[in-house]
């Protein structure tokens, strides 16, 4: 080793991704000083986020501490494990239905500190380790004014409704193919019976989701990497969604104390393909999509949404994708239980009301027959 000169270590270190050049930083003290170069962590970012590519992104990463930094930062999943437990019983706060008087967003020097025009979002999709789509966001869309009705109104941040101009790839069309490795479909019906195509997409797509606040110079990835879930054949019989996400810390921003970032993929069948294959099936992205919901499942509105945002940026991560899937999945079991509980105080109340005008009724009844056996 003492050998070889510092140029063939750096020839070395330069082939390697991300995760392999931080695990050669800690063999020996030459690979430690030469993986600490910021153009080798500029390679490893670009070849794992293709939307790093881009002179304006890769002077906005150096600007927030460099690309080392930015790597740390959002290869690193968001794991939050604390999510209330959902009582069973009358006094359940989660029960209730909470008004947005409720929120916790009075403090108005929050607010100007979480400006639209302060986050930047870096979007990726993978299909099978291979790049798909590429898009940068500068500032949310739509966010005009600093008391619009952005603020107000129910936050939601679609790709698809915008311009393509930094998208230079695919210009807005993205479409996977047998040619991708997308396995053919000779019709819905033996799609429906196999599921082949849902298995293949469910596996094989990757998203990331990057939100970087210049202000705070951070960056936090909100994904999943991989699908949480899904459902094929919705609102039609040629639609696949996909749905990625975090739980996020909201313990100064909600009651509830933690909020769910959904990211929404839809795909649409676009060209079936026939039985000898000389057709390809096609699937076009016709959704990408970012929303933040609160345990009751209600839509967050802009003001909410912008600070839940900013805590992100400074919560706790892992490298552990199986601890974070297993957050995720206690969040939607919280959740489902407090659907169920729901349902249930609905029926309650519903039994309770139709006792009551039974009782009610009965007893007008038997008023009115007491007032006629008089006369």
């Amino acid at each position: 080793m003492a050998s070889l000169s510092a140029d063939l270590f750096y020839d070395i270190l330069k082939r390697l991704d991300a995760a392999a050049l931080a695990r050669a930083g800690c063999a020996c003290a030459d690979f430690r000083a030469i993986s600490n170069e910021e153009n080798l962590w500029e390679n490893a970012c670009a070849s794992l986020w293709p939307s790093t590519r881009q002179d304006d992104v890769r002077s906005l990463i150096v600007s927030i501490g460099g690309f080392r930094k930015f790597y740390a930062d959002c290869f690193t999943l968001i794991l939050n494990k604390d999510v209330p437990v959902v009582q069973t019983n009358e006094t359940n706060p989660f029960a209730e239905e909470w008004a947005e008087s409720d929120y916790y967003y009075d403090d108005m020097d929050e607010l100007e500190n979480s400006l639209p025009s302060d986050f930047v979002s870096l979007i990726d999709v993978w299909y099978k380790d291979c790049p798909l789509y590429s898009k940068v966001i500068w500032g949310i869309p739509n966010s005009d004014g600093a008391n619009g009705w952005f603020y107000n109104c129910p936050f939601r941040i679609d790709l698809f409704q915008h311009s393509a101009e930094n998208n230079e790839n695919n210009n807005g069309e993205v479409f996977l193919s047998t040619i991708s490795d997308l396995p053919p479909v000779p019709s819905m019906e033996q799609e429906r019976k196999d599921g082949k195509l849902w298995r293949e997409l469910n596996d094989g797509i990757k998203l990331s989701w990057i939100i970087v606040n210049r202000k705070m110079k951070r960056a936090v990835n909100l994904t999943s990497w991989h699908p949480l879930g899904g459902q094929r054949h919705w609102p039609t019989d040629t639609d696949f969604v996909l749905r990625f996400g975090s739980v996020l810390p909201a313990k100064e921003v909600l009651p509830c104390q933690v909020a769910e970032c959904i990211l929404l993929m839809k795909f649409r069948m676009t060209g079936m393909g026939n039985e000898e294959a000389t057709e390809p099936s096609t699937l076009a992205l016709t959704e990408l999509s970012m929303q933040i919901e609160d345990m009751g499942g209600v839509h967050l509105n802009g003001r909410c949404s912008l600070l839940l945002l900013k805590e992100a940026l400074s919560c706790h991560r892992s490298r552990n994708y199986d601890e974070v899937l297993e957050s995720c999945n206690i969040y939607l079991k919280a959740q489902s239980e407090l659907k169920e509980e729901k349902i249930r105080s609905e029926c309650r109340f519903d039994t309770l009301c139709i006792v009551s005008g039974i009782t009610i009724f009965a007893a007008i009844c038997t008023m009115c027959y007491r007032k006629f056996e008089n006369l």
